[in-house]
């Protein structure tokens, strides 16, 4: 097995000996925007740049490695790209379910399809119109689960298999209390920046239900150092479900 990413979070994972192409690392911070403009943000912001980033090393991993089969993050699609240039098959990987169940938006569909084309443009290839970049139209992966896709319906040779349970550190303290239910409050990857107000928000709404409810908030130390009783602070990535 091969991996292409950023060296410095792919390295300590994989291991000294694994076969690793680096992509290098840049960060791109969303705003606060929401309904299209979050969207747009999403893609010109950080889907686009990142695939233009990445682009020439996703190419020269499969060049290279020659893999039997490809499997690609959903908004990385120069893997996707690289591995349909080589003759490779590839899976798509999807973390999220913007895609998979998209909103109920008018502009959503026919704008997303724009984005796409400039993908495309990202290489020489020419525009295959039978193959959206977002789902390989061999495998698609999904770490979740129809309990919250619903009913909507999903691509062709959709796999869903909830999410992805590895090690992780476990969180120290953690000390549930179980006459209380919980809530797990995170603001994912791509929103660390707005995650302070947030956070403090939540605090402050949930502060009349601290008899009944036991709030995990998944933040760093830094930015809850101090939190009221009925709230755990649990680093990212940690086992707080065990």
């Amino acid at each position: 097995m091969a991996w292409c990413g950023p060296r410095s979070d792919l390295r300590p994972l994989i291991g000294p000996d694994a076969t690793l192409y680096p992509t290098g690392k840049r960060y791109f911070r969303l705003g606060g925007e929401f309904g299209m403009d979050s969207v747009r943000s999403l893609w010109e912001g950080h889907v686009l740049p990142v695939n233009r980033f990445i682009r020439d090393a996703a190419d020269q991993a499969v060049a290279d490695y020659r893999p039997d089969v490809a499997v690609v993050d959903q908004y990385a699609m120069a893997g996707a790209l690289a591995a349909h240039r080589h003759g490779v098959p590839w899976a798509t990987f999807c973390v999220g379910t913007l895609e998979l169940t998209p909103p109920e938006l008018p502009e959503f569909d026919e704008w997303v399809r724009g984005q796409l084309t400039r993908v495309w443009a990202l290489t020489d290839l020419p525009v295959d119109e039978t193959i959206d970049l977002r789902f390989s139209p061999y495998m698609v992966i999904g770490l979740t689960s129809t309990a919250l896709t619903g009913a909507t319906p999903l691509p062709a040779r959709c796999v869903l298999t909830g999410p992805a349970l590895g090690r992780r550190p476990d969180a120290p303290a953690f000390a549930w209390d179980p006459a209380r239910r919980h809530v797990l409050v995170t603001v994912g990857t791509m929103a660390e920046h707005l995650a302070r107000d947030f956070y403090q928000r939540i605090l402050a709404a949930t502060a009349p239900l601290a008899d009944r409810v036991q709030v995990v908030l998944t933040a760093s130390a830094d930015l809850l150092p101090d939190p009221p009783a009925h709230v755990l602070v649990a680093p990212p990535g940690c086992r707080c479900w065990s």
